[in-house]
């Protein structure tokens, strides 16, 4: 009569009077599982697929077996188990109430201006510059008759035309008599709007208004607008912005802020050049931990802000009526280009 061999890995059928010491080749240990190996305690063989540890062959001899090995034992839980049991079938604990949101304070709140600090490269690219405005002054008083010499440049916004004789006073000038304008992403002149996020294609914008040229700038006129590309990045605590105006001016130039609002000048070029931006802040800052840092070749506005966390923009978004405004502008540009 044939029976049952239930010895692991081994599963064949046997006659009890056949039955010798080597018939059986099995696992007397149990199956191990760890790091996605699979195995048995007897024996170092392991594999990661299932089928081919079923197919292990046995490392010990001996005559089959119809009883049934016993089932290893399980760990008894212990006092330590047992509070985890309770613990995770506890209910959880009741959430902290949600923070109200910080009430956004006013944009007409007093300004404060920041302090600057002055690196050694401003200092030295400042002597230079005014060195040369000097030469170029003295040079000026010297040769300057009330005549324009060929190869001046025109001295409004956005015409890069040159003196070439007098025929060039008669040529049109087409310039933007307003101030560039920074908002949002989008570049754009106040005299006409053309709004664009393309810092070159906002530069070769053909000007608005006709005119004439203007060869020499008025001592009256004080310093000339200018553009100036600036951009910004921000970490958990900090937003900054650099502007990269080169020599700049450390006693012209300042920033004032509040809480939710930044107003830059700067004055560059050793004096030649004037940029002014006036930033409505996407969140709140710390005034009194913000500073700035004037280098040789650029201006970094540090502001703290008062609460961690990230900023979606730099700049607050415009109403939603200015917003309707600039899609009207944006497709009005699309359908002109």
């Amino acid at each position: 009569m044939s029976l049952q061999c239930y010895n692991r890995t081994c599963g064949q059928k046997y006659d009890e009077s056949n039955n010798s010491d080597d018939a059986c080749k099995f696992h007397p240990g149990t199956p191990v599982f760890h790091d996605a190996l699979k195995g048995w305690s007897c024996c170092k063989r392991r594999s990661t697929d299932f089928t081919e540890f079923l197919n292990i062959p046995g490392c010990t001899k001996g005559p089959h077996s119809n009883i049934k090995p016993p089932e290893p034992e399980k760990p008894e839980q212990n006092g330590t188990d047992i509070e985890k049991i309770i613990q995770e079938q506890a209910p959880p604990p009741p959430r902290a109430p949600i923070a109200e949101p910080t009430v956004r304070p006013p944009s007409d709140e007093p300004l404060i201006r920041l302090p600057a600090t002055v690196a050694g490269s401003l200092k030295s690219a400042l002597e230079r510059k005014l060195n040369q405005l000097k030469i170029q002054n003295d040079q000026t008083e010297e040769a300057d008759d009330g005549t324009v010499k060929p190869g001046t440049t025109c001295k409004n916004n956005a015409c890069s035309c040159q003196y070439i004789n007098e025929d060039s006073d008669i040529e049109i000038c087409r310039y933007h008599p307003g101030v560039p304008i920074f908002h949002e992403g989008m570049k754009y002149w106040s005299c006409c709007r053309r709004k664009t996020s393309d810092f070159n294609t906002f530069m070769s914008q053909e000007g608005c208004t006709s005119g004439k040229h203007l060869w020499k700038k008025n001592e009256a006129d004080g310093e000339k607008q200018a553009v100036c590309r600036f951009d910004w990045f921000q970490t958990g605590n900090f937003i900054t912005i650099s502007i990269y105006s080169k020599v700049a001016v450390p006693e012209k130039s300042y920033v004032e802020v509040n809480k939710v609002t930044a107003n830059i000048n700067i004055v560059f070029e050793g004096g030649e050049s004037h940029f002014q931006h006036f930033l409505v802040l996407n969140g709140i800052i710390d005034p009194a931990a913000c500073n700035v840092k004037m280098l040789g070749t650029k201006v970094e506005v540090n502001l703290r802000k008062a609460e961690p966390g990230s900023w979606p923009n730099l700049e607050l978004p415009p109403p939603k009526q200015q917003q309707e405004e600039t899609s009207k502008d944006i497709d009005t540009q699309d359908v002109d280009s």
